[in-house]
């Protein structure tokens, strides 16, 4: 079955379809040598796909284990991938992968922090983004100015921005002091500075902005500014679910935690083949004065070159025999096998949960 090749090299970790789509419009993408034009689809996994000269490996679906990660974004860090100037990005604290890539799901502005998505599957994070799937996104929000109560009407019912109508889903006031007020805010697209450009219409001046949830999944209290942690299967899924997507059966927690699994068996296996091999060897070393002892000599003969009676002739009695040592060989101590010490999570845990806000149930989400 054929897929579109902006699809198959999304699902591959290599962008989103739309910034696949745009490496296509310019001719960075090669099939079998022949450069790729937009709707184009690939019938075999196998084709040799080039982009800007790389040589690119695709699997079918059933063959990929789709991961997601939640990061908390400090600010200051950039949404991409380099910068000329050398300032940090999001991806610099993220695992690295053989083989695949991160995509993030969405940008956040360089002053903007909290909760970012991450995924292996550019099919999943497009999905995520495009605003015809309506997932919400809400944020934490602090301006500088007075609010009242029809300017908050406003912003829920739609203003006008430069680049069209634009609206919060959403509002819940969240307390504040003098001129310093904090909501919270759902938004459902993640058009560029758009929490900011809705405050900014109504004569008041955005100072802190955080996203704390992406669909039903919440920043976690307990992850620190510029940590990740790898969602559980059910959380990847309940995404996948959301945008129609095949449910996975697996994550790579459980693959991992499968090898890690594998190697223990078999170093414990290692250590009890070596532990049996020290106690054969002890139990074959030879008792002191046993049939190894030496023969007595034949005495000396006698002077002038003449043999003594009885004398010069081989000795005719047996070897003597050596008492057997009393003690026993000693036995190797067997061990426990184990290898020592635990096994550290990486910073920031490995997983994370829908779990909501601390402090109560905020009204009207």
């Amino acid at each position: 079955m054929s897929e579109k090749l902006q699809k198959v090299l999304a699902r591959a970790g290599l962008g989103s379809r739309r910034e696949i789509e745009t490496l296509i419009q310019e001719g960075r993408v090669s099939i079998n040598g022949l450069v790729a034009k937009l709707g184009d689809r690939l019938d075999d996994v196998n084709a040799n796909i080039r982009v800007d000269g790389h040589s690119v490996q695709v699997a079918a679906p059933s063959e990929l284990v789709c991961r997601v990660m939640a990061y908390n974004k400090p600010e200051g860090e950039l949404c991409t991938r380099s910068d000329p100037e050398g300032r940090r990005t999001v991806f610099d604290r993220l695992p690295k992968l053989n083989g695949a890539r991160w995509v993030a799901v969405g940008r956040l502005d360089a002053n903007t922090s909290g909760l970012m998505l991450f995924t292996t599957d550019g099919e999943l994070a497009n999905r995520l983004m495009h605003p015809s799937r309506q997932v919400q996104r809400e944020y934490m929000v602090r301006v500088f100015g007075d609010v009242n109560e029809q300017m908050v009407k406003n912003l829920v019912r739609g203003v006008q921005l430069e680049d069209g109508e634009a609206r919060f889903e959403d509002i819940q006031y969240a307390g504040g002091e003098g001129s310093n007020h904090t909501f919270y805010v759902v938004i459902t697209e993640g058009r560029n500075r758009e929490v900011r450009r809705l405050w900014e219409t109504q004569g008041v001046t955005v100072s802190r902005l955080k996203r704390v949830r992406y669909g039903d999944i919440y920043l976690n209290k307990e992850l620190p500014r510029g940590g990740w942690m790898e969602l559980e299967l059910d959380n990847v899924n309940y995404l996948r679910e959301m945008v129609e997507l095949r449910p996975e059966k697996e994550t790579m927690i459980t693959v991992e935690a499968q090898k890690r699994k594998a190697r223990g068996q078999k170093i414990r296996r290692a250590v009890r083949r070596h532990e049996e091999r020290v106690e054969s060897n002890e139990t074959r070393k030879p008792r002191r004065g046993g049939p190894s002892a030496k023969p007595v000599q034949g005495n000396k003969p006698a002077q002038g070159g003449k043999p003594a009676q009885g004398q010069g002739r081989p000795a005719s009695g047996k070897p003597a025999q050596g008492k057997p040592g009393q003690g026993k060989p000693a036995q190797g101590k067997r061990g426990n096998g184990r290898p020592g010490g635990n096994a550290t999570p990486n910073r920031g845990g490995q997983s994370s949960s829908r779990q909501k806000p601390q402090g109560g149930k905020r009204q009207g989400r």
